[in-house]
C-alpha cells in the first residue's frame, strides 16, 4: 500500500487529497493509506519526515518499494498513469494539453499568490502581517480571477467542462486556503462563487474539506 503524508488546510497536499477522492468516488481503489503530518508542531522539519522529503514540504507519497514523489502535480500525474481507469485526463492529447494548461494557469498566476496573500494578511502559521506584500499582489490577482471567470462564463458546471478535471482540485485548494485564513477574494466574481459552491457540495469535497 502507497502513503500520502499531508496535512488538511494546506493547499498542496488539499488538492492531491481532493484528487485521490475524485478517483475513488469514480470508483479507483486508489490504495492509499493517508498519513497526516503536523505542521504546527514542525512534524514536516523532524528527521522522520526529512528522510522521506529533503525539502520537508508535503504532500509527500511513498510508493510501495519505499521511494517517494514529494511534488503536488507529479503525484497525480504518476496516480494517472499508474491507475489508468477512471482517470480524470482525457486521452485526447489537445483536450488533455488544453486542461493541463488551464491548471498550470491556474495554480502559477492565482493559487500560489493567494497563498501568498493569505500569509501576508492572516497566515495560519502565525507569520507576521505584511502589508505592502499584501498589496501588490491584490493589484495582480484581478487578472487571473478574470481569466477563471471567463471560463466559467459559458455556463459549465466544472472548470474542464461536464467532467471534473484536476483544475477544479487545484483551484478549490487554494480556496480551501483561503478560507482557513479568513480570507474572500472571490465575492466579486459570481461564476467563480456559484462554482464554489457547487464544487463544495461534491461527495469527494465533503471527505476532504474542512468548513
Amino acid at each position: 500500500m502507497m502513503k500520502l503524508y499531508g496535512v488538511p488546510a494546506a493547499p498542496n497536499p488539499t488538492k492531491v487529497m481532493l484528487y485521490v477522492a475524485e478517483r475513488e468516488a469514480r470508483g479507483t481503489d486508489m490504495n492509499i493509506e493517508h498519513v497526516r503530518v503536523n505542521t504546527l508542531k514542525g512534524e514536516q522539519n523532524q528527521p522522520e519526515h526529512l528522510a522521506r522529503n529533503v525539502f520537508g514540504a508535503l504532500p509527500t507519497l511513498e510508493l510501495e518499494d519505499g521511494r517517494f514523489i514529494v511534488e503536488s502535480l507529479s503525484i497525480i500525474y504518476f496516480l494517472e498513469d499508474l491507475l489508468p481507469d477512471n482517470k480524470l485526463q482525457s486521452e485526447d492529447p489537445v483536450a488533455r494539453g488544453l486542461a493541463r494548461d488551464m491548471e498550470r494557469n491556474i495554480e502559477t498566476r492565482f493559487a500560489n499568490n493567494l497563498g501568498r496573500y493569505v500569509h501576508a494578511v492572516n497566515s495560519p502559521l502565525g507569520l507576521p502581517k505584511d502589508p505592502k506584500v499584501a498589496a501588490e499582489i491584490e493589484a495582480s490577482m484581478p487578472k487571473a480571477l478574470t481569466y477563471i471567470e471567463n471560463i466559467l462564463s459559458d455556463g459549465r458546471s466544472l472548470l474542464g467542462g461536464d467532467d471534473v478535471s484536476v483544475a477544479d482540485c487545484t483551484l478549490q485548494s487554494a480556496l480551501q486556503f483561503a478560507r482557513f485564513g479568513k480570507v474572500d477574494v472571490i465575492a466579486d466574481y459570481p461564476g467563480i462563487c456559484a462554482w464554489n459552491e457547487r464544487y463544495c457540495q461534491r461527495p469527494a469535497a465533503k471527505s476532504v474539506l474542512k468548513f
